[in-house]
């Protein structure tokens, strides 16, 4: 699936500094990316469905307000007073599958974990989210595979769900941005296992500290829950260390013909270590989430740990159910 060699064996001397090239100045292979924009079209189709089954002309009647963009039938959005980000109304949402603790945890309705994060409040709130997706997760599903970058996107929306869930447990809850800081914490620690390789190390750290602080600043808002942006983050953080490895420079050629006769290790000491510190760490987390009742396996996991889950950002405007979008 690879389609070539992206730096032919040499380090990028930082040239071109605008942001994300910064993170990805040698790799042996590019990949093409499928998997990014396959998610970016299946929460897209998924709020076209949500939008169908909300039906604003129909079940909106009586409410206060009007539909808004009446021009689109059924399709046709909230009340801006209900619903300001141009989207469906918060008891549509939970239908489709909106995380709501109380259904979850007494009505077994487990499978809501999974689906809150394929759900979005509004088109505000999918544009965002896709954009960022877009910008943030091709460049590094094409330096390392649709398989690490699709498991640190899925594995940190469900630790932002847990943390999230640890301080918050009345609301429903839609949205992804926890595993978008999943793929922002696993750039970090790209960049820290894999310092040696970088020309322009403090340019690149910097760059993407302000990205990332930024973004965390977003969560001091008012109806913003934050808690779910650092879970993710801590999580694609950890990740990072263990899927994104890259061999130290030269190691490929020294490989096929060692100038002494001694074949160059593949990885650093403290590349090592880090993956062995991040890998203790997860393993603590789950046993963490185990003291609290919850199952070792990972499907036992996303049926018990409902108990206390409820995913991201907060709404209070939607009407009588309480939304929380991230």
């Amino acid at each position: 699936m690879a389609s070539g060699d992206l730096e032919r064996g040499t380090k990028n001397r930082g040239n071109n500094a605008n942001f994300p090239s910064h993170y990805v100045e040698t790799a042996e292979k590019q990949w093409t990316s499928w998997i990014i924009p396959m998610f970016v079209v299946a929460n897209i189709a998924v709020f076209i469905v949500v939008m169908y089954v909300n039906d604003c002309p129909k079940k909106s009647l009586g409410t206060e307000g009007s539909c808004v963009a009446k021009f689109l039938g059924r399709f046709s959005f909230q009340p801006l007073k209900e619903n300001p980000l141009f989207g469906p109304s918060a008891a549509t949402l939970e239908k489709m599958g909106a995380l709501e603790w109380n259904k979850v945890a007494h009505g077994h309705q487990g499978w809501r974990l999974i689906t809150c994060m394929w759900l979005h409040a509004g088109v505000i709130h999918l544009l965002a989210n896709m954009l960022s997706l877009i910008f943030i997760g091709i460049r590094l599903e094409q330096q390392f595979g649709f398989v690490r970058v699709g498991i640190i996107y899925l594995v940190s929306g469900f630790g932002g769900s847990i943390l999230s869930s640890l301080f918050i447990q009345q609301n429903i809850s839609v949205g992804a941005s926890g595993a978008l800081f999943g793929l922002l914490g696993a750039m970090l620690s790209e960049l820290l296992t894999n310092w040696t390789i970088y020309s322009n190390k403090i340019a690149a750290l910097l760059t993407l500290v302000f990205i990332i602080a930024i973004n965390l600043a977003v969560g001091i808002l008012p109806h913003v829950d934050n808690f779910a942006h650092i879970g993710g983050f801590m999580s694609g953080f950890l990740l990072g260390f263990v899927f994104l490895l890259r061999p130290q420079f030269g190691w490929a050629e020294n490989r096929h013909s060692p100038a002494d006769g001694l074949v160059k290790s593949k990885h650093k000491a403290y590349q090592y270590v880090f993956m062995l510190a991040a890998a203790v760490l997860l393993i603590v987390g789950l046993k963490t989430a185990k003291n609290r009742g919850l199952s070792t396996c990972l499907f036992c996991i996303v049926i018990n740990t409902v108990k206390i889950m409820q995913c991201e950002f907060g709404l209070s405007w939607l009407g009588p159910v309480d939304l929380r979008v991230d």
